[in-house]
């Protein structure tokens, strides 16, 4: 069956239902909206990091698709299996083909845990874990919390580009200062495997988030990188990616192991004309119109714009997608508007979080009128409160207004 909309939406998550609701909220017109999305929960991401540390239920990071869904706006329960932009087409998971005068891609990243070997089989039992999917976010705490003395947790972190570059640390960090609480962190090692050559890509926070890391005492090794896990035996095997010993295996033991994944665009997306070298979605990093489609918008974790990938992301990226749609669809030309806006809310502690806010080039850039290198509990609020709800109730709802980020912020020495 063929069918076709003015305005087609794959991936109904948060970039996806940002988009539609703002597009219902700003076109004088009526518009022939629809949105391709096969799942029928829809979760607050962000959040998954404190749902593995005890601090948030997972319940609290759901709610039914159903009830996001923009009025107006029709939902076509399916996955998007080609993308046809000569054709102006997409087939579907179930063998339709939805037709569209313009397209907006924003089906977000996927999960790669069957790239390292022996996960798959192991993850959710035998104290190896991830926060990364709501599956297994819950089992962290189980394993933080089955810590003895003596134990050796073992996190890792995978190449870019994933989703929240900081999410594999705050969970080191909210479990030593568990260990703390307890009494337990002088007895425990605590392992932190980064891929990467820094504990972090924006230098003005990686000066900060390395003495968190001296205060808890974590072991730190850049350029590792995760291919095996051993769940009955409880090992993890990395390989050594850069230095003079790279590609040398590395072996070692551990009561709990935190995966992030390594991560990549989905299958329909990497393999077809839309995607760069890379398999992303090929953008124009401040339009985020195709560059060769232009017709083509993407935004969120699967476009190829060089910044990270977060929900504050998608905040800056979507009222440049809907004006920029608007302006086409009125005969006009699309402008510049996405600067790289990320904010990444680094959970130090519990009651402590760094907020680090950067655009392209990680240009610090804070919207408070605070240093932005402190812990502050100010924050922890923001992460724990203040942004599901706007989130919930602010962006998913189509409004756009926001604290304008300081670009002119004069970062110099933490």
């Amino acid at each position: 069956m063929a069918v076709k909309h003015q305005i087609l939406i794959v991936g109904g998550g948060t970039a996806g239902i940002t988009v539609a609701t703002s597009l219902r909220r700003r076109s004088k017109a009526p518009l022939d909206i629809a949105i391709v999305e096969p799942s029928e929960a829809h979760y607050y991401q962000p959040a998954f990091t404190l749902v593995g540390a005890g601090a948030y239920t997972l319940a609290q990071t759901r709610r039914n698709e159903a009830s996001l869904m923009p009025s107006g706006v029709r939902w076509i329960h399916a996955a998007a299996a080609e993308f046809l932009p000569d054709e102006n087409a997409v087939r579907l998971s179930n063998g339709d083909i939805v037709h569209y005068e313009f397209l907006i891609v924003c089906t977000g990243i996927q999960l790669d845990f069957d790239k390292i070997a022996g996960l798959p089989e192991t993850l959710g039992k035998n104290g190896v874990c991830s926060n990364y999917s709501p599956d297994y976010a819950e089992y962290t705490w189980r394993c933080i919390q089955d810590l003895k003395a003596g134990a050796r947790a073992v996190f890792t972190q995978p190449p870019l580009p994933f989703k929240c570059p900081g999410a594999p640390q705050k969970i080191v960090y909210l479990a030593a200062d568990h260990l703390r609480r307890r009494g337990l962190l002088q007895s425990c090692d605590l392992e932190f495997f980064v891929h990467g050559p820094g504990i972090f890509g924006v230098p003005f926070f990686a000066r900060e988030l390395m003495k968190v890391v001296e205060r808890y005492g974590i072991k730190t090794h850049f350029q590792h990188n995760l291919v095996a896990v051993d769940g009955p035996n409880h090992t993890a095997t990395f390989e050594i990616v850069g230095g003079d010993r790279q590609g040398e295996r590395l072996t070692v033991p551990f009561d709990m192991l935190h995966v992030s994944p390594p991560q990549s665009p989905p299958a329909a997306v990497r393999t077809s004309s839309l995607a760069n070298a890379a398999g992303f979605v090929d953008v124009d990093q401040n339009s985020l119109q195709h560059v060769r489609y232009s017709n083509v918008f993407s935004l969120g974790d699967v476009c190829s714009a060089p910044n990270s990938k977060t929900a504050a992301a998608v905040r800056k990226q979507a009222p440049v997608v809907v004006r920029n749609l608007l302006r086409m669809m009125a005969g006009g030309a699309v402008e510049a508007g996405y600067d790289g806006y990320a904010s990444c809310p680094l959970t130090t502690a519990y009651g402590k979080v760094i907020m680090a806010e950067f655009v392209f080039g990680g240009k610090v850039t804070p919207t408070l009128p605070l240093h932005p290198a402190r812990e502050r509990g100010i924050n922890w609020w923001i992460k724990t409160t203040g942004l599901p709800l706007m989130y919930w109730h602010y962006m998913l709802k189509g409004r756009e207004w926001f604290f304008r980020h300081n670009t002119d912020f004069d970062a110099g020495t933490p």
